[in-house]
């Protein structure tokens, strides 16, 4: 504890002497900054920064002489550090990439071509209308009501046609398991 720091001192400090104001920063910083380090603070140097410039911003309202000004430095110094625990608990943890544990996989290019033919050769079958609901409700992802709207439709013919067009799209699996 820096036993410079007189009820003097922060008078003048309150009146905004420059010479006081830096006698009660080296009174004060030392020791917030070993505390905010033996906290574990991310950047315990910004953090005291940040708590002496809240200080000096208070400085003219702190009552109870040098005891109140080291008591609110420290209760400041307590929050941003309460503060930095808080926002390193929100952010994700970085997780190690190891490409010997990582199984997966994505299809090929050729793979996802033939099964888009695939699926546009099933949705070939099927009536315009029946093809037009299930590319809005699947592949646009419209909801029942959107897709109504796009088409002119009320939403009870949407879900007959959904309904009959994925009806259509089984019979048609169903036959082209049972031809292989």
């Amino acid at each position: 504890m820096d036993t410079s720091l007189t009820e003097h001192t922060l008078g003048q400090a309150r009146s905004r002497d420059p010479e006081a104001m830096r006698r009660v920063y080296d009174a004060v910083a030392p020791g917030v900054l070993a505390y905010l380090t033996a906290k574990g603070c991310d950047d315990p140097e910004a953090l005291t920064q940040d708590v002496l410039l809240t200080l000096f911003t208070k400085l003219p309202e702190l009552r109870g002489g040098t005891q109140g000004l080291r008591t609110f430095a420290y209760s400041v110094a307590h929050a941003r550090m309460v503060d930095d625990i808080r926002r390193r608990q929100r952010q994700p943890v970085p997780a190690p990439y190891d490409p010997d544990a990582d199984r997966r996989s994505t299809a090929s290019a050729e793979d996802t071509l033939m099964g888009a033919a695939a699926v546009a050769a099933l949705l070939e079958g099927l009536p315009d209308p029946q093809r037009e609901v299930l590319l809005l409700r699947v592949l646009a992802d419209q909801s029942v009501e959107e897709t109504a709207r796009i088409m002119g439709r009320t939403s009870g013919s949407v879900k007959t046609l959904q309904r009959r067009a994925l009806l259509a799209l089984r019979e048609q699996l169903t036959r082209k398991e049972a031809v292989e």
